[in-house]
């Protein structure tokens, strides 16, 4: 089914726009589903109306910034789509953030209002920021004044929980109630919005430093989403599995608007957990699924997944979940993506439904339609030919208007390239080839090793599950290529043999000196599910 709602991107839109055609083209169809919560377009539209109407009878203005602290769910949904279309600036939270992070996020962004959850998963989310701000223990009243947080001033909570200085969320729907001339305020409050005008700050995970604040706008958030769109094959029948997280801005982008872009229905969960997991996607016939591949891994190995009806799946990138018929034989021939959150998602992309050309094997795709590339010698910054390693750089539409409370000069050269602190080449044809983060290269007797390189061989290889490719620090070389190596079920494939393996493919001061076998559980990784490198090295430099 088409969706007539989703425009072209020469279009600009704010998130009002956004929601209410959605609304008039997918009426009661579901947008979103969390347990035996449904929420659909129209509700969707009428709710966070209302709850607009309560963020403006409480103060809440255009400029204003809005936290959410929220699993993903219908009021996530809501709780952007109130804020976003009267004008406030967004600011989504990690909920796994502990109280140094939560509090350092809180206060570098400004949070006037924080709408929230009283916990999640276990984790008391009030107690949570008082360990934060301690401050807001002495406040009786609900206008907040603490002294680690000076621009908080309101906190609505989701849920039973509460605390003096809190108000629980319905306050807010009854008090747009009591707006006798709400829908004539809402629709000046929209009005005021332009396509231009801020929509969101998104931290990184921040997992080697303080998380950054990219600065993102209505119009060029929703058109990359449309735009993004256009290399994909979704539509309003679709029903999409997704794990991706909405603070992050793989789930916003790549997940959410992506599906209300289709006018598609999106199913999420509190927790994932392999058999319950297939229960949802089954029940729910999901017919997209996407996610972090040791997800599907982890589904393909649980015991009911034989007698498992997953024949409406057509999609998506958790390949051994995928019908025989539309899985790929080789994986690494389809195309990758590459982004960050300073591009709002992916800047470079190919269609995924497609095989490759050996030729382009560990490709990520060309440059996002609207964004161009350069690639520039990191310490010079001359820009060089293709085939040449050096910087990724890139500028366009999607990217960020810039870091929160950093100075543009800072952020952007004087040609309005971003520079990634990525490394990787242009072919000749444009297509990209990521080589990883300059900072991750290994420099071992003078010569440069990608760690990206050595795990991409070693992950073709049957017996490993996972490798991760560190340098270790030699008082010779400088540093020692070494790996941690994680084994599939029941393999086994030993250092000879392996290093024997790895040096008919490599040169040799690229093949591992050191080889340490972990299992995953052992090995350390980020809030985002990626290995953190940075621990990892001192877990094997000190055993």
């Amino acid at each position: 089914m088409p969706n007539p709602f989703s425009v072209s991107p020469d279009l600009a839109q704010t998130v009002g726009d956004f929601i209410r055609r959605g609304a008039l083209a997918q009426g009661e169809r579901d947008l979103i589903v969390l347990g035996d919560r449904v929420m659909s377009y129209a509700e969707a539209e009428r709710r966070s109306a209302q709850l607009a109407g309560g963020l403006l009878a409480g103060g809440v203005r255009k400029g204003t910034h809005v936290g959410v602290l929220m699993p993903n769910g219908p009021d996530w949904v809501t709780a952007w789509l109130a804020a976003a279309r009267i004008g406030a600036v967004v600011v989504p939270i990690n909920t796994f953030y502990k109280p140094r992070e939560l509090a350092w996020v809180m206060q570098h962004s400004d949070i006037c209002t924080l709408l929230t959850v009283d916990g999640f998963l276990g984790h008391d989310y009030l107690e949570r920021l008082e360990d934060a701000a301690p401050s807001l223990r002495s406040n009786t009243t609900t206008q907040i004044r603490a002294d680690e947080l000076p621009h908080l001033r309101s906190v609505y909570v989701w849920g039973d929980g509460a605390r003096d200085w809190s108000r629980p969320a319905d306050a807010l729907f009854r008090d747009a109630t009591a707006l006798p001339a709400l829908p004539a305020l809402l629709e000046e409050a929209e009005a005021a919005v332009a396509p231009a005008d801020p929509m969101m700050i998104i931290y990184s995970s921040g997992s080697t430093a303080d998380p950054k604040g990219a600065v993102h706008g209505h119009a060029s958030t929703l058109r990359h989403a449309w735009t993004l769109n256009t290399f994909r094959d979704l539509t309003a029948d679709d029903r999409i599995y997704t794990p991706m997280p909405f603070f992050w801005v793989g789930g916003f982008v790549f997940s959410l608007l992506a599906a209300m872009h289709a006018g598609a229905c999106l199913l999420t969960e509190k927790l994932f957990e392999a058999g319950r997991t297939l229960d949802l996607i089954e029940n729910q016939r999901a017919t997209v699924v996407a996610g972090w591949p040791h997800y599907a891994k982890a589904m393909a190995e649980h015991e009911s997944f034989a007698s498992r009806d997953l024949s409406r799946i057509r999609g998506g990138n958790l390949y051994d979940l995928l019908p025989v018929h539309v899985r790929p034989n080789d994986p690494e021939l389809r195309s990758n993506s590459l982004g960050m959150t300073e591009t709002c998602g992916p800047h470079t992309i190919g269609r995924m439904d497609v095989d490759l050309p050996e030729k382009l094997r560990g490709s990520f795709g060309k440059s996002v339609p609207g964004l161009e590339h350069k690639i520039v010698d990191p310490i010079s910054g001359e820009e060089l030919a293709a085939g040449e390693l050096g910087e990724i750089c890139v500028r366009g539409y999607s990217l960020m208007q810039g870091l929160y409370k950093v100075p543009r000069e800072q952020v952007f050269d004087g040609d309005g390239f971003y520079h990634t602190g990525d490394g990787g080449y242009l072919d000749e044809g444009g297509y990209l080839f990521f080589k990883g983060r300059l900072g991750d290269v290994i420099k071992t007797g003078g010569a440069n090793v990608s760690p990206l390189e050595i795990e991409q061989l070693m992950a073709a290889m049957d017996e490993i599950k996972e490798a991760h490719v560190v340098g270790l620090p030699d008082a010779q070389r400088g540093e020692i290529v070494a790996v941690a190596v994680v084994l599939s079920a029941g393999a086994q494939l030993g250092e000879d043999e392996l290093r024997r393996r790895l040096a008919k493919d490599l040169s040799s001061y690229k093949v591992p000196k050191r080889y340490f076998y972990r299992t995953s559980e052992e090995l350390p990784f980020t809030d985002t599910g990626k290995i953190d490198k940075r621990r990892l090295v001192a877990l094997l430099r000190d055993p």
